[in-house]
């Protein structure tokens, strides 16, 4: 993919945001756009190609959000998070009669290489502009359904999107300002419930605290992440092995102030 990149103009500018998600695993790769999108600049091209569905009638997009960035991807569920993050501008559809890698008409296996690194190449290097891409679409992308955050009769609610894997930290997406609405102070003990689907994986209390080193080794807690927002953990150990917690659209946690 770089190659074909590098193939389109030599001086682009090429990084990797990660090459760790997980074999078809659609909602990792979208909130890894979510959690990283915002520090790019305006301008960024996007390729992301987590796509199960490859060869199949799903479409290749490019969507412009409103900050102005473009992400090239299959319309699979991918864009879902910078889609509601950062808003969409517009979304056109792939023209594989013009961007497409030449020679490759053949293959359908590997759009990686022959559609998307291509059409992202050439939108970067101006090579082409955001309407030589392909036809307008509807403004909408294919969306994953999840537990969105909310905050209902004392109770907070909210998905598990992703898990910090290295030390099985359970990250969840409820912000900052949804959880100072239920008015917790540092030390303030929390009632904790983790499901996945119906069933419940996990129930528990747990301190909210500022750092890891608030509570003794192999203790829960509550603490707001990097991107804060609220996370549970334990000090010194992995939350997600000791309860067998994983994260997925399908996850969701709920906390409330212990009576």
């Amino acid at each position: 993919m770089k190659g074909v990149a590098f193939g389109v103009d030599k001086q682009l500018k090429i990084y990797d945001i990660t090459h760790e998600i997980p074999a078809y695993n659609i909602w990792e790769a979208s909130y890894r756009l979510y959690q990283t999108a915002e520090y790019w600049p305006k301008g960024t091209v996007f390729v992301s190609v987590v796509d199960p569905g490859v060869g199949t009638d799903r479409k290749s997009v490019v969507l412009k959000t409103k900050t102005g960035q473009y992400f090239v991807s299959p319309d699979n569920g991918t864009l879902t998070l910078v889609a509601q993050k950062f808003g969409i501008d517009s979304v056109r559809q792939i023209d594989e009669k013009v961007n497409r890698l030449k020679g490759s008409e053949k293959s359908y296996t590997f759009h990686g290489r022959d559609v998307y690194a291509y059409t992202g190449a050439r939108l970067a290097a101006g090579v082409i502009d955001y309407t030589q891409v392909g036809p307008l679409l509807e403004s909408k992308v294919v969306m994953i359904p999840y537990q969105a955050p909310e905050l209902k009769n004392g109770e907070l609610s909210g998905n598990i999107p992703i898990l910090d894997i290295q030390y099985g930290n359970v990250w969840s997406n409820i912000d900052s300002g949804l959880f100072t609405q239920l008015n917790v102070k540092d030390g303030d003990t929390l009632c904790i419930k983790i499901k996945h689907g119906e069933d419940l994986k996990y129930s528990g209390k747990a301190p909210y605290v500022a750092s890891f080193g608030d509570v003794p080794d192999g203790k829960p807690l509550v603490y707001l992440n990097s991107l804060l927002n609220v996370s549970v953990a334990l000090n010194m150990a992995n939350f997600s092995a000791k309860y067998d917690v994983h994260s997925g659209p399908d996850w969701s946690i709920s906390l409330k102030k212990c009576k």
